[in-house]
């Protein structure tokens, strides 16, 4: 079923919508949240959870163009939100790995609750992403929002794994330059 009709069922408040967005996207739902907490089952509820809170956030948003997109940011802020309520007496997974590599790029004392900040840090990255080639972009994005690994990376783009990891260096680089050039202090 095409999103446009999995959007209209939400807005008609017909329940058939969670399956249908199951059946779709599911799988990729999971995978997402796997990423971040390493759990297959703990995944499982985080899909579940996506379902809901599409629910409950379809009306008012009718994300007809974008709404794996808009899932995809629901299932990773509800694996994050989880990974940091299991995890504050234990520090480890690739979450960790990637918040150290990320560090040296995003600001310091940048918060992401404050909501007008992470929207203008959020804009800022845009523009940086926007200068990349499609590569570079889909590289940045498969191992900062999907959480892949640079081998996965490097099977999915036919690169080694040395091409891959010289190449997120310099885009970190690269945005930590872009964001000191907007005025951020890193």
């Amino acid at each position: 079923m095409d999103d446009d009709k999995i959007v209209d069922l939400y807005l008609a408040r017909d329940e058939s919508a969670i399956a249908q967005t199951a059946q779709k996207y599911g799988p990729r739902l999971r995978q997402i949240a796997e990423r971040v907490l390493g759990d297959p089952s703990a995944a499982e509820e985080c899909e579940n959870e996506t379902y809901m809170k599409a629910w409950e956030l379809i009306p008012p948003n009718e994300p007809r163009t974008y709404l794996f997109p808009f899932l995809g940011r629901i299932t990773r802020h509800v694996a994050i939100d989880e990974y940091r309520k299991c995890s504050s007496l234990k520090r480890q997974g690739v979450f960790c790995e990637l918040t150290r590599e990320m560090e040296e790029c995003i600001p310091a004392g940048c918060r992401a609750e404050d909501g007008a900040e992470a929207l203008e840090l959020s804009r800022s990255i845009d523009s940086f992403l926007g200068t990349c080639t499609p590569q570079q972009r889909n590289v940045f994005v498969r191992r900062y929002w999907y959480f892949d690994s640079v081998s996965e990376i490097s099977g999915r783009y036919g690169f080694s794994r040395s091409k891959v990891k010289t190449m997120l260096f310099r885009l970190r680089e690269g945005l930590r330059s872009h964001l000191e050039e907007e005025g951020y202090t890193i």
